[in-house]
């Protein structure tokens, strides 16, 4: 089971969902009132399981100019190594799939346990990769968001779309298009290493950050 919501749908419908937060004073999306949130985007059927196409086609009738030929791989190398510099040594990994760049996200050094806020001190790395998806904006950027096998498979995929809501939200609350972004939760569908060790589960938690070409 999963569900695509693109952000400037999600972000519009999730205004009165914010709460201050009395130790901090940010603003976040509470547990309770994200979750109704996306329900509430599910029911309408608006916003899900929009693919890239609606981006493409919003983000070139908006002026945005799509790469063709020999651009596609180059934007993308210039993408994949300023990702790398900015991201060296935050735990955040680079991979590049063909002509794609993949960013790996630990939830452990992204949310606290079992909450979907992302932690102050992981806006800075959020900063960097928003400071080059404003620098290079012909891409259209996919959130993911992943558990481990732990508990209710329905409250682990609500958990993994909040998380990567968070994280989309935040990306556009730092100048990055909304109508580039979507977000994704997969819940515990797609691990990457076995659940059935700590260091396992700890793979497993994680949001991920697709950018692919606008093309």
């Amino acid at each position: 089971m999963k569900k695509t919501v693109l952000v400037a749908l999600a972000a519009t419908m999730a205004v009165g969902a914010c709460t201050t937060d009395p130790y901090t004073g940010e603003q976040k999306i509470s547990n309770t009132v994200g979750g109704a949130t996306l329900g509430a985007l599910a029911g309408a059927g608006v916003g899900l399981l929009a693919g890239g196409d609606d981006r493409r086609n919003a983000l070139i009738g908006a002026g945005i100019g799509a790469l063709a030929g020999g651009a596609v791989g180059s934007v993308m190398d210039r993408n994949e190594a300023e990702l790398r510099a900015q991201l060296q040594g935050t735990g955040v990994s680079v991979t590049r799939v063909g002509d794609r760049v993949v960013l790996n996200m630990p939830s452990d050094i992204t949310f606290a346990t079992d909450q979907d806020a992302v932690k102050s001190q992981f806006y800075p790395v959020l900063n960097s990769v928003a400071l080059v998806l404003r620098k290079y904006n012909q891409t259209i950027v996919d959130v993911y968001g992943f558990t481990d096998s732990t508990g209710d498979d329905t409250y682990n995929y609500n958990l993994s779309q909040r998380r990567a809501f968070s994280v989309a939200n935040y990306l556009s609350s730092q100048g990055v298009d909304s109508r580039r972004l979507a977000v994704t939760g997969f819940g515990e569908t797609r691990p990457v290493a076995d659940n059935g060790s700590p260091a396992g589960r700890a793979q497993n938690r994680r949001v991920e950050i697709q950018l692919s070409p606008l093309t």
